[in-house]
């Protein structure tokens, strides 16, 4: 199967979507569907997640890459193929090729995380480190194609990507045919294009609910305009869906059968890959934890049974720490303060005394003495503290009131 040359004004059918799906049999996997209780309980019916981040290379977008590449001619196969990601799509390039016996350049920017770039060149691609923004990567790797006659494999912006995505959408009307409203992360709008034909084409009466990060929410303003727009300097955690143009093809498809686009800010993005973790036990990168954020932020507007599409769990180690304590401090989960102490023995002792009696787990403490503001006996000191949420944060800042301290905000 292959649609040629991307056109806007070509149409993706069910039978497509089919004719994929019997094309991934063997290769990419039915991925699980596991319940939430915590969202359910939230939402007051039934929450489902869609464990995209338990397929072969951790993300969706082998599903995608596998069909175009597939859908390759002889003559395009020796060519070889070409992609520019800084990770899911470059996994998912790598090891669809491998798979098909093609050869394959991934290029990536010079920043993209390492544990990315070497589980791309395990998969079996010759990986390039270019440019310093995506925008860069991209402009390189169609230089390479130009160049050598490698076929382009965009990341979403084909039909038969689009197709290989909407598999998930088949999957799940197997797996939970009761399901009232599906939530999908939305950056290019591949995946929620193919998933909106699948089950929009079999049950019309299923909601379809985008979400994007707020700081790179490229639809809302397209869809206003009836026409892709493009963004500037797209800003966001969720690399995943940071994309600052709406593809051509899935836009088509979005404006036809999707319901609506919400967005969501990096709090709660935060707070909803720390939610995965703490209560799904389901490492999620922040573009694949974004469906929760849009349940957390608004629980009470959707319908159920629900299901959370988590489209990916690629996240570099480094950057999940930063992130998941990123999500406690939304959470109120970490609480930081600034004090004022006489510069005496035995001062420090006794705020941190307060601070056990308070039951607040002292993660770190910083001392400042100088400074103009401060008077000759003065010192201040700053504190990081792990809490029990919000409400223990008003505790600990009612204790430090009770035993005399005033709080610098």
């Amino acid at each position: 199967m292959s649609f040629g040359t991307p056109d806007p004004l070509q149409t993706l059918i069910l039978d497509d979507i089919r004719g994929a799906q019997k094309m991934l049999s063997g290769v990419s996997r039915s991925t699980a569907m596991e319940g939430s209780r915590h969202l359910s309980r939230l939402v007051g019916s039934p929450v489902h997640f869609k464990c995209e981040n338990l397929q072969r290379t951790g993300s969706f977008k082998l599903r995608g890459a596998y069909v175009r590449i597939a859908g390759l001619s002889p003559e395009e196969r020796a060519a070889g193929v070409v992609a520019a990601s800084a990770g899911n799509h470059a996994q998912g390039v790598a090891l669809a090729s491998s798979l098909l016996g093609v050869r394959s350049t991934v290029f990536m920017p010079v920043g993209a995380p390492l544990p990315k770039v070497a589980a791309t060149r395990e998969y079996g691609a010759e990986v390039r480190m270019q440019g310093q923004v995506v925008d860069e990567t991209l402009a390189a790797a169609q230089e390479y194609a130009e160049q050598t006659g490698a076929v382009f494999i965009h990341p979403f912006d084909h039909l038969d990507i689009i197709a290989g995505q909407g598999t998930v959408g088949l999957e799940i009307l197997e797996q939970c045919p009761e399901v009232r409203t599906i939530v999908v992360g939305v950056g290019g709008g591949g995946l929620i294009a193919g998933i909106a034909v699948a089950v929009k084409s079999v049950r019309p009466d299923i909601r379809i609910i985008g979400v994007q990060a707020a700081g790179a929410a490229a639809y809302p303003p397209s869809l206003a305009a009836g026409h892709p727009v493009s963004i500037p300097a797209p800003t966001t955690m969720a690399d995943g869906i940071k994309v600052g143009r709406p593809g051509d093809v899935p836009f088509g498809i979005i404006k036809e059968y999707v319901d609506e686009i919400r967005t969501v800010s990096e709090y709660e993005l935060s707070s909803a890959q720390l939610l995965c973790l703490e209560r799904a036990k389901m490492v999620v990168e922040p573009a694949g934890a974004s469906p929760v954020a849009a349940l957390l932020s608004n629980p009470s507007s959707f319908e159920g049974p629900v299901v959370a599409v988590l489209s990916g769990g690629n996240v570099d180690p480094l950057l999940m720490q930063r992130i998941l304590t990123h999500g406690m401090a939304a959470a109120g989960r970490y609480l930081s303060l600034r004090l004022r102490l006489t510069d005496r023995p035995g001062a420090l002792a006794h705020l941190l005394g307060v601070m056990s009696v308070a039951d607040a787990n002292v993660l770190d403490v910083g001392h400042v003495r100088i400074d103009p503001q401060l008077g000759l006996s003065e010192v201040e000191v700053e504190l990081h503290l792990e809490t029990k949420g919000p409400e223990h944060c008003a505790e600990v800042g009612a204790a430090l009131r009770d035993a005399g301290y005033t709080v610098i905000e």
